[in-house]
Parts: structure tokens; C-alpha cells; sequence
């Protein structure tokens, strides 16, 4: 095994943000309801601490793209984004085109929020929208209405944010194939560049889970997803991973850099990272509990462990195989460090059984593969 040369693997820098202004029944990420003030002063203090500590790690490396997530980022006040922004300017070094993306939510919102972020730095909002639907809002627990997910998007245009995601979810509680195509076409009369649109999934550690809705069976699933392809490719919005489609231009450059394997920084409760170094690849996370993390008395890190080839071999290709038109093989060796023969005999079943493609210099899954991903990567995982 040879070791991947850092300065050739891109890398990102992921800031968690933990709160929400109430937990959604089906969220397994790492988010606490706010009770009380939010301790803005002290929670930039703590992740700025980490980024500084971190920095030595990276060599000179430059930031391609930093992504502010959650939680609900956009709970912070846009004096606490523009210091978080500053301080992380001043500790990392930043490309001169860097992607800075912050999700924002509905209802946590205003204009003064927004111009104040795109002062800081920001330049592509994520607004988490999830459906136009009335009914749909209320059983997915969120906290807006669909007039509050129209105009946070109409607010973000309006102060000059001209790179927009919208996250919108099919498969919802009692949903059929007619109201989900309706909830997107709401969302393309809104013209984002970027659309995020995925199923709902019940996750393990949610309310949902405990106490399960009714969801649409797997067949109507699979005539909503095939129809709102369509629909989305007819307005000109390109697929290139199992949930993102973007118009010409617009892919985001963050999330592409975790599907192709590359390196990211983490900082925030929660966070979890993963640096090309000396010895291989690492993983590192950093402590889950807000309050935990803003102590910051031991260090801001939970745990971390170097990947071992079969880690490497599953992980790359969990990433890889969600792009539409996958990577090329040589990828595999460079972001590895592995040869291509550790994946040769996994690449010939994967093949054999129409999942894969048969190019010889690419790695991509194919329809039928894009269909039963989870089967494909079982090959890898053997």
C-alpha cells in the first residue's frame, strides 16, 4: 500500500452548527432543540479554538469550499457568521474562488439575516425547504409554512445570493406520486440553481422510527422517483449524484469533494473529518454534546482512527458510486493509495452482475446498480 500524496487530494472544511429551533421526528443528525439563548460568542470561540488547532495538520493546503451545516446554522446572528468567517480566514488558507455554503431554514430567517451572511462571505445558501405542502410540513414536524419556504427563498435573491440550493423530500406520510411531482414543480418555479431531492427514509435514533407514518409502498416510490427525474430534466436540471441535480454550473463543489474521496477538515460538535497523511487515511470526529465541546478542556477531539484497505476499498466506492457518471478508475489508487488490482476481482463480479459498467477506465454503477446500490457495494464489502 502506497500513501496518498496530500497535496493532490482536494480539501474542504465542514462546520457543524447543533441547534434547531425543535428536533424533526425523522432527523438522525447530530441536533439539539434550543432552550434558552443561543451561546453564539462561546460556540465561535470553541470551533474557532479547533480550526487553529487543526491547521498545522494541513501543510499549506488550500480550502476549496467550506460548508456551514446543522442543526440550523442560520440561527446564528450575522455578526457570529461574519467572526466565524474571519476567524477561519485568518487560521486556514482559502482558494481565491472558495465555495462558502450555509443551510438555512425557513422561519429562522430574515433579510438582515441573509445580506449579513453574504457580507460575511457567503456565497451559496441552502435553504431546507422539504415541501410546499401544507400537511406534509406539519407531519414532517417542521417549524414553517410553505409562504415562509417561498420567501426565504424570495429574501435570498432579493439581497443578491445568485447560487441557491433547495432540500425537498419525496415519499412523505401519505403522500402520492401527483403531490410530490407537485411539491417539485413548486420548487422549479422557484428557479434554484441546485435541487436536492431525496426520500424519505426512516433512520434508527428518530421519533419516526419509534413511532413509524404510513409511507407510500416501495412501487410508488420507485414511479415517483423514475417521473420526477423526468420532470427535472425537462426544466434543465442535470442529475449527477443519487440526490442532486443542478443546472449548468452549479454542482456543489463541497459535496462533490466527499463523493470523490477527497480530504475535509471538521470542526464543530460532532463534526467527523478525514485527512490523506504520512501514514494513510484518517478519520477523526470531534465530541457530540454542545456543551462538551464549547468546554474544550481535553481538546475538541472524540476519537479518530487510520482506515485500513478493506475501510478504504467500501468507503471509496460508498462515495464514488452515488455519482451519476461515477470517476475514473486511476481515482481509486490516487485517493487510496491501494493498486487497482485490490479492487479488480470486486469490479469483475460487480460486472458480471450488470451492476457496473464495462468501461474499462471508469468506475460507474450502472442503471441497475443506481437501482440496488446497496447490493453493489455489498461486493466491495466481501
Amino acid at each position: 500500500m502506497t500513501v496518498p500524496r496530500p497535496g493532490d487530494v482536494p480539501l474542504s472544511l465542514y462546520v457543524h452548527v447543533p441547534w434547531c429551533v425543535r428536533k424533526c421526528p425523522y432527523c438522525d443528525f447530530n441536533s439539539h432543540a434550543l432552550s434558552g439563548e443561543l451561546p453564539e460568542q462561546r460556540y465561535v470561540d470553541a470551533v474557532l479554538a479547533d480550526v487553529e488547532a487543526d491547521a498545522e495538520r494541513i501543510s499549506g493546503r488550500n480550502i476549496r469550499s467550506v460548508f456551514i451545516g446543522g442543526g440550523t446554522p442560520s440561527l446564528l446572528s450575522g455578526k457570529a457568521a461574519g467572526r466565524l468567517l474571519e476567524g477561519i480566514a485568518a487560521h486556514l488558507p482559502l482558494a481565491e474562488d472558495v465555495e462558502i455554503t450555509l443551510e438555512a431554514n425557513p422561519g429562522a430567517v430574515d433579510a438582515e439575516h441573509f445580506s449579513a451572511y453574504r457580507t460575511a462571505g457567503v456565497n451559496r445558501l441552502s435553504i431546507g425547504i422539504q415541501s410546499l405542502d401544507a400537511r406534509s410540513l406539519l407531519a414532517l414536524g417542521r417549524v414553517h409554512d410553505p409562504e415562509q419556504a417561498r420567501e426565504a427563498f424570495r429574501l435570498a435573491r432579493r439581497v443578491g445570493f445568485d447560487n441557491i440550493n433547495l432540500d425537498i423530500m419525496f415519499g412523505l406520510p401519505g403522500q402520492d406520486q401527483a403531490g410530490a411531482l407537485a411539491d417539485l414543480r413548486g420548487a422549479m418555479a422557484l428557479e434554484p440553481e441546485h435541487l436536492s431531492w431525496y426520500q424519505l427514509t426512516i433512520e434508527p435514533n428518530t421519533l419516526f422510527h419509534h413511532r413509524p407514518p404510513r409511507l407510500p409502498d416501495d412501487e410508488s416510490l420507485a414511479e415517483m422517483q423514475e417521473a420526477g427525474q423526468m420532470l427535472l430534466a425537462e426544466r434543465g436540471y442535470a442529475r449527477y449524484e443519487v440526490s442532486a441535480y443542478a443546472r449548468e454550473g452549479f454542482p456543489c463543489r463541497h459535496n462533490l469533494n466527499y463523493w470523490q474521496f477527497g480530504d475535509y477538515l471538521a470542526a464543530g460538535a460532532g463534526a467527523h473529518g478525514k485527512l490523506s497523511g504520512t501514514q494513510g487515511v484518517l478519520r477523526f470526529w470531534r465530541e457530540r454534546q454542545p456543551q462538551s465541546y464549547m468546554a474544550g478542556g481535553g481538546g475538541y477531539s472524540a476519537g479518530e482512527r487510520w482506515l485500513s484497505p478493506a475501510d478504504l476499498r467500501l468507503e471509496f466506492m460508498m462515495n464514488a458510486l452515488r455519482l451519476e457518471h461515477g470517476v475514473p478508475l486511476d481515482l481509486f489508487s490516487r485517493r487510496t493509495g491501494l493498486p487497482e488490482a485490490a479492487i479488480s476481482e470486486h469490479v469483475a463480479t460487480a460486472r458480471a452482475r450488470g451492476l457496473l459498467n464495462r468501461d474499462a477506465q471508469r468506475l460507474c454503477a450502472t442503471p441497475l446498480g443506481k437501482r440496488f446500490l446497496n447490493d453493489l457495494l455489498v461486493i466491495f464489502d466481501e
